[in-house]
């Protein structure tokens, strides 16, 4: 069986570390956790790792977070992979930081990179991971606050949640999403 793990993200240094990019962060640790390496290939950065026996192919788009799904399309395509082989891993404003939240499928609740994965790859048939970002800014204010910096005390929660995260990206591996789900949404 083989995987499409999506990491979502802005590419460039002035986007690195940024609440936005937190899907090409986890996508990081995982490619690292398996002694992998990411290449730049055709709209995307480009790692394949195993896992159990898996393969699971990791891709951070270079398309930027509006043209995610031109990269997905094309890596789905490219490697065969069904959408329910499919994992998003997203920041989302509507959970609070440190929560964790694996989806069957769903809307793009006006998530720009999820929109244009629903447009280009023929909906919402796709599992996401959902990284809580809060939503902790001023009316007006969404734009710097999903390309900002997590502050100092968000800092200090990041690798333990990355880890949960990266755990999680192989449970839906290994035991499906429904399983997933089970185990890790409380």
């Amino acid at each position: 069986m083989k995987y499409l793990i999506v990491g979502l993200g802005n590419i460039g240094p002035e986007y690195v570390d940024t609440r936005h990019n937190i899907g090409f962060n986890i996508a990081d640790k995982l490619v690292e956790e398996q002694d992998g390496s990411f290449e730049l290939l055709k709209l995307a950065y480009y790692a394949e790792v195993s896992f159990k026996g898996k393969k699971l192919h990791v891709i951070k788009p270079s398309t930027y977070m509006n043209l995610s799904g031109k990269a997905v399309n094309y890596w789905m395509k490219e490697l065969k992979v069904a959408p329910e082989n499919v994992l998003v891993l997203v920041d989302d404003l509507a959970l609070p930081l440190g929560k964790l939240r694996m989806k069957l499928q769903g809307s793009s609740a006006g998530h720009n990179g999820l929109k244009s994965i629903e447009e280009l790859c023929g909906g919402q048939n796709y599992a996401r991971l959902r990284f809580g970002i809060s939503d902790n800014f001023r009316k007006g204010q969404q734009a710097e606050y999903v390309l900002g910096r997590f502050d100092k005390d968000e800092q200090k929660e990041l690798p333990t949640l990355i880890n949960k995260a990266v755990t999680m990206i192989k449970s839906f591996a290994t035991i499906g999403a429904a399983q997933t789900m089970t185990l890790y949404n409380k």
